[in-house]
């Protein structure tokens, strides 16, 4: 194996974060606070003066929409397996059950056709997840959730940046989640937000994240009224910390290069692998997508030899994602998904970050192209018989 491993992603950070923690840190105030309202601020402007709620991640996002909308014990959420387990685990928390959906076979997104098929008059919500940037079926799922009057909670926890019909994600819908973890389109180190049009949601939002308090500790400083406080609503330890919205600012402000780098990366691998007929890649228009990661689609049951082959070379490679309704912990959810179930065999997420170099995106391009290459040299080699091997 090559001691220089190439990480499947890589947080892009550097001194403008840097500089930003060090100017919080020295202000002694860490927790929720001036920054955490600044980041708010900025998001809401890019998404058309929206309200936003930030959090401490991006499962937090979903979980605290659910528990404010009312999810609850016997109400079904409909969702597609192919996603990451936090977000069939934030409605079994809720006590509700995760009715999975299939996908489709050429976005990997949610099948319209499937999300029809699981309402029941028990759906409260339905959960769409923009895979790996690309962006749901959101026209249809708006009128099925207006015809159904449930809730649409888009989880774009990859699709940062993005657009749909020329709006970013975020800016319309129901209720959007991000994530901004270290691997995302733009990261706070931890945390996410969740962005609305509903005023008394977004302010209920806001006081169930702190624990469900009136004020603040920030706004009771400012007002001076200390530690006095009321506890007016069930709440969670939801909040972001100024160090994370410090990270998020930085980061906002270089998103322009974030996101023109990673389109570059996509472009580059497309040149480079586009030919070869035994991978199928995103389907993508980098006109509307921010790429979160690139994923391959290996035919003919060699993915897993793949892998091997690119990490003994030094090329890390991740498998986005095993799917829930087969894990142990949801097995009481099962359902057929036969697209699910075979796309699941051939996936695979090769390396996609804004700081990799040129030399890095075609030292992996080019693994690939030599395993394929071996792979078809050793398909046409003639096979010898006793006399030949004399």
């Amino acid at each position: 194996m090559s001691t220089a491993l190439i990480p499947v992603s890589r947080p892009d950070v550097g001194h403008r974060e840097l500089a930003a923690v060090q100017q919080i840190l020295s202000t002694g105030w860490l927790g929720h606070g001036a920054a955490v309202i600044d980041f708010e601020a900025e998001l809401s402007s890019l998404l058309g003066g929206r309200h936003v709620v930030a959090v401490s991640t991006g499962t937090a996002a979903l979980h605290l929409t659910l528990e404010a909308l009312g999810v609850k014990p016997g109400d079904e959420v409909i969702l597609p397996s192919f996603t990451f387990c936090s977000c069939p685990h934030v409605v079994t928390q809720l006590g509700a059950m995760p009715v999975f959906c299939d996908v489709s076979d050429q976005t990997l997104t949610m099948d319209i056709s499937d999300v029809r098929r699981c309402l029941s008059r028990k759906t409260r919500a339905i959960m769409p997840v923009h895979f790996c940037g690309t962006v749901c079926d959101m026209t249809s799922l708006q009128e099925i959730g207006r015809d159904q009057e449930v809730a649409i909670v888009e989880d774009a926890a990859h699709a940062f940046g993005c657009s749909y019909k020329g709006a970013l994600i975020g800016s319309f819908g129901d209720i959007t989640c991000f994530s901004f973890d270290p691997i995302k389109n733009i990261t706070c180190g931890e945390g996410g937000a969740i962005v609305l049009s509903d005023s008394e949601l977004a302010e209920k939002m806001a006081r169930k994240r702190m624990m469900g308090i009136d004020r603040d500790g920030w706004k009771r400083c400012q007002e001076g009224w200390g530690y006095g406080y009321a506890v007016t609503t069930q709440g969670f330890r939801y909040h972001m910390s100024n160090i994370n919205a410090s990270i998020g600012l930085a980061q906002l402000s270089r998103f322009p290069e974030l996101s023109k780098r990673r389109k570059k990366v996509a472009l580059k691998y497309y040149a480079m692998l586009e030919d070869i007929t035994a991978i199928r890649l995103p389907a993508w228009d980098l006109a509307t997508v921010v790429p979160f990661a690139f994923m391959l689609r290996i035919k003919n049951g060699m993915r897993d030899e793949l892998r091997e082959y690119l990490l003994r070379a030094g090329v890390q490679t991740a498998v986005h994602y095993p799917p829930n309704h087969l894990q142990p912990a949801f097995a009481q959810y099962r359902r057929p998904l036969p697209v699910t179930e075979v796309a699941a065999t051939e996936i695979m997420t090769i390396p996609l970050f804004p700081s990799m170099s040129d030399g890095e995106i075609e030292y992996v391009a080019n693994e690939i192209r030599s395993f394929f290459g071996a792979m078809q040299l050793a398909a046409t080699e003639p096979v010898l018989n006793g006399e030949d091997c004399a």
